[in-house]
């Protein structure tokens, strides 16, 4: 029996429609997030952002031509410090997936990322009377505790996608989100840090520090509540129950996956790329353009024409797949590392105008890569619930602790083609003049070295069909 319309005379009304999921959601999904929980949640990203870049673009160069520190010993002053992170992110990303099936969200060990500015003001905060070996000890300590509270806020913010009840374009949407704010991130402190740190002092170092670690404070405080916002719109998918019980275990699961396993292998090489051109930039405005000022705005050339790209390549991947995207990224990064050769050996305006346009082109292939690399990471651990297994953490902690490896071995490998090449290390103040035979490796590790790697992770991508399983 039907309730008697309160207001008679009134036509009938249709029937309220309830928000249905998007073609292709798997069953039981929920309809896509709001934009407001989607943009809380990407303000993460504007702190992980920070911290990606401020140590990746400037800690090799303060290393060496700030505090003085040989290049042969600066290369495992900024790697060994990632041995920790190879280690802690599987136990992590194991502990997460049981706090998730204990509390019913993963937001208890992402309060790390409240004090992460503390550790990015100890690194670049050197006292006055360190140099060499000393100085290198220090920075390396402070880069420890930095990447363990880093840790502790990526796995489980990386997870959130994976957690939620959605399908495979509307993961592809959070993640354009989330890469609209990195890009943010990344765009405000590849400008900001080397504006900031431009005169070359220790303590300009330092104040450049201070005022990013507001930043990143903020921005892991708004995340807490962009996480609970998200789970809350678009439900919550907890692990397995014997997820997190071994992380060995759960290692085992994550890498036996060979869809997962050529992802992995794939943004092993195309972070080690990245973080090896970034650490490479300010050397080449200083020795090869002759201004440092120049760090500040090829950052911005480079990122800026992300913050655009983004949206397209999320439309690309709705007509073509995240593969081709991501295959069409790492291409045009390579060749665009080649590129830059013209440009450096040019010099002078002509040579500035070239490699800034260039660089353009990679920052454009960038967005791409990140884009569409992490967008598969959920990909991956629904098709891993399909078949049976959903194990979202091991998967995150195994794809961060892979990010952390790229972000370390990218600097080494390049202070590595430096030491070979000659290069002599000096203190803030007091320039050395660099042989042609340190200039040549200076430029062959920005140019060749990172096409090689990209190159390498192409091949290793091409060995991924999860769009074919998707």
């Amino acid at each position: 029996m039907t309730a008697p319309d309160p207001r008679p005379g009134t036509p009938p009304q249709p029937p309220a429609t309830t928000p249905v999921p998007p073609p292709g959601s798997p069953p039981g999904a929920r309809p896509g997030a709001t934009r407001g929980a989607l943009s809380l949640y990407a303000t993460g990203s504007v702190g992980m952002g920070v911290w990606v870049t401020v140590p990746g673009l400037l800690l090799l160069y303060f290393l060496t031509d700030v505090l003085g520190v040989p290049a042969l010993l600066a290369g495992p002053a900024l790697l060994l410090p990632k041995v920790v992170d190879v280690v802690v992110h599987p136990l992590l990303g194991s502990r997460s997936d049981r706090e998730a099936r204990r509390h019913g969200h993963r937001r208890r060990m992402m309060r790390t990322g409240l004090l992460l500015g503390v550790a990015l003001v100890g690194m670049f905060s050197v006292p006055s009377g360190l140099t060499g070996a000393p100085a290198a000890l220090w920075v390396a300590c402070w880069f420890v505790a930095g990447n363990l509270l880093f840790a502790g806020f990526q796995v489980p913010y990386l997870t959130t996608p994976s957690d939620l009840r959605v399908g495979y374009h509307e993961r592809t949407r959070v993640f354009m989100f989330r890469m609209i704010l990195l890009t943010v991130g990344l765009l405000g402190a590849g400008v900001a840090a080397p504006a900031l740190s431009a005169a070359g002092g220790r303590s300009d170092y330092t104040r450049m520090a201070l005022l990013l670690a507001v930043v990143m404070a903020v921005s892991a405080g708004v995340a807490l509540t962009g996480v609970r916002r998200l789970t809350e719109e678009c439900g919550f998918r907890p692990p397995d129950a014997d997820a997190g019980h071994s992380t060995p275990a759960d290692l085992k699961v994550a890498w036996r996956d060979r869809n997962f396993r050529a992802l992995v292998l794939s943004y092993l090489f195309t972070g080690t790329t990245t973080h090896l051109f970034l650490a490479a930039l300010p050397y080449v405005t200083a020795y090869v353009f002759g201004e440092t000022r120049l760090t500040a705005l090829f950052m911005g050339l480079f990122l800026g024409p992300a913050l655009f790209a983004g949206p397209v390549w999320s439309r690309w991947s709705r007509r073509y797949g995240k593969q081709r995207g991501l295959l069409l990224s790492q291409g045009a990064f390579a060749a665009g590392s080649l590129a830059l050769l013209p440009g450096a050996a040019l010099g002078g305006t002509a040579g500035v105008v070239l490699a800034a346009v260039d660089v353009m082109v990679m920052g454009i292939a960038f967005s791409g890569l990140q884009l569409f690399a992490f967008s598969m990471l959920p990909d991956a651990v629904a098709a891993a619930e399909a078949a049976g297994s959903s194990k979202a953490g091991a998967y995150t902690g195994v794809w961060t602790a892979t990010e952390a490896t790229g972000t370390a071995v990218g600097p080494y490998l390049y202070s590595a083609v430096l030491a070979l090449g000659g290069f002599v290390s000096s203190t803030a103040g007091d320039p050395v003049t660099q042989s042609g035979t340190a200039l040549g490796a200076l430029v062959v590790g920005f140019t060749a070295v990172p096409a090689v790697l990209m190159a390498i992770a192409l091949w290793c991508q091409r060995r991924c069909a999860l769009d074919a399983a998707a």
